[in-house]
């Protein structure tokens, strides 16, 4: 099966790297990483990522893969991507996205009618696109799986490798990666850190989701007339 998963400029790499961790460990499953071109793409921090593929060289997705970050806002309104992605996803079997992946998937009219979820900040603008946000970890409806914030993509894997593979295939990967989460504290989610801590930090990104606010009911508002026509 092949695994098409974007690799964009200012994308989140955890979103990426670790549902790749996941899949990659499982035999039968090819990991092709694609973008516009296969030269290096710069994630947030700072990282360089080489994709092994470009939009015309990849091959049709059985699953198709789409991670989050501050680069989603340039992607929903860049229809080169946007339409790779329905492209890939007419004759995908699954088509699945991490953190704000799910508003670039959105954007390209791929979750109208699903339900689906989103890192906690922005998981109310999956509304503009006709999506049903979810507050859940990992979200299935159909052939849709997606993920929440950052660290939910190995959670995403290894839920991912059960549905396909078995519940035993999943749980050998879950031990070959040592994967037993012991967090130093319980504040990685607005249901258990304090209100303060909650508030300051969507105080510290305000402006941001702003933007992402705009820029995702400008691409819903083109979603809107596409559909039409």
């Amino acid at each position: 099966m092949n695994v098409v998963m974007l690799a964009y400029p200012r994308m989140t790499q955890l979103d990426l790297t670790g549902p790749f961790e996941v899949l990659a460990k499982v035999k039968s499953l090819s990991l092709h990483l694609v973008w516009k071109d296969t030269a290096p793409v710069v994630d947030s921090g700072g990282l360089a990522i080489v994709p092994s593929a470009t939009f015309e060289s990849a091959p049709q997705a059985d699953i198709l893969f789409v991670p989050g970050g501050p680069g989603q806002l340039t992607l929903m309104e860049d229809e080169e991507t946007l339409e790779f992605l329905r492209r890939q996803a007419a004759g995908a079997q699954y088509v699945t996205s991490v953190c704000t992946g799910s508003l670039v998937l959105a954007a390209a009219g791929l979750l109208t009618g699903y339900r689906a979820t989103s890192h906690w900040m922005s998981l109310d603008q999956l509304a503009h696109f006709g999506v049903e946000p979810v507050s859940e970890r990992v979200v299935w409806d159909r052939n849709r799986v997606t993920g929440a914030g950052v660290t939910s993509g190995i959670d995403f894997g290894l839920q991912l490798v059960a549905g396909l593979f078995g519940d035993d295939e999943a749980q050998r990967v879950q031990l070959g990666m040592e994967y037993d989460p012991q967090p130093p504290f319980d504040s990685g989610s607005p249901k258990t850190a304090t209100p303060e801590r909650v508030a300051a930090a969507r105080e510290a990104s305000k402006a941001f989701q702003a933007e992402r606010d705009e820029v995702a009911k400008r691409a819903a508002a083109r979603l809107a007339k596409r559909m039409v026509h």
